[in-house]
């Protein structure tokens, strides 16, 4: 169901050097580094650590949270998107590849009502 989380953190690299420490004592290691986020796993990214920005939902004490779940195909992933819009959520990206992320990540994201970002990811969808 759950296929990864991101938090955002205040100060990127004082949470790196701790999530480095703490999760690979648990066979865990960094996979990815964007520099503005960091992905964390054992296989792949499960786990994600991003610079938190200045103004926005995303910033401030109560921030929101990044929430992705798994979808079957690229169908699911606009099933998704389309029942969310259907309900009134912001759109903060349309059902898209995101090679930037990975060759087969098929991703679509939206605001929940709490001002979360949440998404539906396929990772089998061949680019196109």
């Amino acid at each position: 169901m759950i296929d990864h989380v991101g938090i955002n953190c205040s100060d990127l690299e004082r949470s790196a050097d701790f999530y480095d420490r703490v999760l690979g004592v648990l066979g865990h290691r960094r996979l990815m580094d964007h520099g503005v986020a960091i992905g964390y796993g054992t296989s792949h990214p499960t786990f994600w650590i991003g610079r938190q920005p200045e103004e926005g939902p995303a910033s401030g004490p109560n921030r929101e949270i990044h929430l992705a779940f798994s979808a079957g195909s690229a169908e699911d992933v606009r099933a998704f998107f389309d029942a969310a819009v259907g309900l009134g959520a912001e759109v903060l990206h349309e059902p898209r590849h995101w090679p930037e992320y990975h060759d087969h990540y098929y991703g679509a994201f939206v605001r929940d009502p709490d001002g979360n970002n949440v998404e539906a990811v396929c990772h089998t969808v061949p680019p196109a």
